[in-house]
């Protein structure tokens, strides 16, 4: 079984091991398991480390059946090789790991909330609580706490212990493993059965920073940053609210009031435009209904639009046929060609019928209701020849 170094020391990034077996890993990789390793394997939340064996990238560590297999992109040349990790992955890793301890320690003893599950993410790091929802004031209270353990640099110590040791020891959550257990106790805090890496003191972990949290269930999901993953957060927003309040033209503390502005100013101006609209529509239906021909006691209103929005059209053709005995043969120039055909309740046409002929002998296809339908999908250069079409067909019908 592979001797676990990071369990004696996180801080080691450099060995030499025996190498013990070789199997197949995954995507081609070659999987090496050794008489000792710093890699930490992807276990309990965390993802594994990266690194080197030799000169060989290491991809990715699993644990399978209790020992810890390298895959590595390639094949050590000897039998005995030289590790090296990838220490800044390790030291994010260390930060997030302990200040999870700290964060969910910190929920139960702000709030009674328990955590569930951990997840350790490439860019978030995740925390599972048992309670029903959070508010603004509850968090900033916790992430308080959280930062207090930071800043009081208490110590962070590990060991191993017996199950019959247990007894005179407050975990914070019952321990689900069998055998020895291993307990990581953030000192006059927090104690947890944990078999991850974690920083030597809590000053380590840098600034706790909790992004947002959402209701999942009957849990609530918890997305938080530690270390220098906070920093580079707090950077990026920093320079945007900066950015944004030179843009406004206000401080930075104003920016959420100037935005929240320009949001209602959006909205009134929205609902102009769209009344405006409305009014151009019904002005642009009196002027096609004061051009429209007419045949057999029926006005018939033929016209191609350039660049129009569907939903327009649709609304041009309503409100044409509201006139009594009124026909609308309307288009759209464009890639693809598109067409509504519309009638009046009091004409007997069935528009639906003419535009799917019309479609049809252009390529295209279309339907819908008798008094009103849409199509199309032939080349838009056609569309005043397939108006023209339509009115023909229906004049000789």
């Amino acid at each position: 079984m592979t001797l676990r170094l990071y369990y004696k020391d996180a801080y080691c990034t450099e060995f030499d091991a025996q190498i013990m077996d070789r199997v197949p890993g995954p995507q081609g990789t070659t999987g090496i398991i050794l008489d000792a390793t710093c890699f930490y394997p992807t276990s309990g939340g965390q993802p594994c480390d990266h690194g080197t064996l030799d000169s060989l990238p290491v991809v990715e560590v699993l644990e399978q059946d209790g020992e810890i297999v390298h895959c590595a992109t390639g094949e050590p040349a000897g039998s005995v090789v030289h590790g090296r990790i990838l220490w800044p992955r390790r030291f994010d890793h260390m930060q997030q790991h302990t200040g999870q301890h700290i964060l969910s320690q910190a929920f139960l003893q702000v709030l009674g909330a328990q955590t569930v599950s951990f997840h350790l993410g490439d860019e978030v790091s995740t925390i599972d609580l048992d309670c029903a929802a959070l508010e603004p004031a509850q968090i900033e209270a916790v992430e308080d706490r959280a930062n207090e353990i930071v800043l009081a640099n208490r110590l962070v110590v590990t060991r191993f212990l017996r199950r019959d040791e247990l007894s005179g020891i407050d975990l914070r959550k019952e321990p689900s493993v069998t055998g020895d257990i291993r307990v990581v106790e953030v000192e006059g805090f927090d104690r947890s059965a944990c078999g991850g890496t974690h920083c030597a003191r809590t000053g380590e972990v840098g600034p706790i920073a909790i992004r947002k949290w959402e209701k999942r269930g009957q849990e609530v999901r918890v997305e938080f940053l530690c270390g220098w993953r906070a920093v580079r957060d707090y950077r990026w927003k920093t320079a945007t609210v900066n950015e944004l309040a030179l843009a406004f033209s206000v401080k930075d503390r104003e920016l959420a009031a100037a935005v929240q502005r320009l949001v209602q100013e959006a909205g009134d101006n929205r609902r102009q435009l769209q009344h405006l609209q409305e009014e151009m529509v019904g002005v642009e239906a009196a002027k096609l209904l004061g051009k429209a021909q007419v045949w057999n006691n029926t006005r018939l209103v033929v016209h191609a639009f350039v660049d129009r929005e569907m939903a327009q059209v649709r609304k041009l053709a309503g409100l044409l046929t509201q006139t009594p005995g009124t026909i609308a043969l309307l288009g759209i120039s464009g890639a693809p060609a598109r067409l509504v055909f519309a009638s009046a309740p009091d004409v007997a046409t069935d528009v639906a019928a003419l535009l799917k002929k019309t479609c049809l002998a252009f390529g295209g296809n279309g339907g819908g209701q008798p008094h009103l339908a849409q199509g199309g999908g032939f080349p838009g250069d056609k569309v005043d020849q397939a108006l023209q079409w339509a009115c023909h067909t229906l004049m000789t019908q």
